[in-house]
């Protein structure tokens, strides 16, 4: 078979046969690449894609606020978001600027507590959801991928937690420094 000048016409059920696509959609790519789930197999992540809410928010769209009951993990697929705090006397900070392939509220996974900052839709976003309830379903399912899932997000609060504290005793080096002055 040939088409136009020599070159051979190709059938694409017959490449369909010999190469087979990979059906992994982009939000388990992003999975997989992630730290909470980078162990987990195809049969996993699929099994976990069975719990995924797909959500989408309007630039400027409160995707919850500060106070709120923490209700699950969002993966960010498209678009980004602004992660702020309010203070007690109402300034508001920003501590996070996330896009694709980022995720916020890994706290709701572990606790369920109140949101400890709000998060907001910087452009249009479309977000992946794992709510609590569903993902410790999961875990009674799959006992040892929640292990691996708790222990990935367990290592992330741990670095935060290691980088608060050197950011803070670099602010008292340098009020220290201040007042010595």
């Amino acid at each position: 078979m040939t088409e136009g000048k020599g070159k051979p016409k190709h059938s694409s059920f017959w490449a369909n046969i010999f190469k087979m696509p990979s059906p992994t959609s982009e939000l388990e790519k992003i999975l997989s690449d992630m730290p909470p789930f980078k162990h987990l197999d195809n049969n996993e992540i699929s099994s976990l894609m069975s719990i995924i809410h797909n959500r989408h928010f309007v630039t400027g769209e409160y995707i919850f606020y500060q106070s709120d009951p923490g209700i699950g993990l969002y993966i960010i697929q498209e678009g980004e978001v602004v992660i702020e705090r309010t203070s007690e006397n109402g300034s508001v900070y920003n501590l996070a600027e996330l896009s694709i392939g980022d995720f916020f509220g890994e706290l709701a996974l572990i606790d369920g507590d109140k949101r400890s900052g709000s998060a907001k839709a910087v452009t249009d976003c479309k977000l992946g959801v794992i709510f609590k309830p569903d993902f410790d379903g999961f875990i009674d399912k799959y006992p040892k991928q929640g292990i691996n899932i708790l222990r990935g997000v367990s290592q992330i609060l741990t670095t935060r937690l290691r980088k608060l504290n050197q950011d803070y005793l670099s602010l008292l080096d340098q009020q220290n420094k201040i007042m010595e002055e």
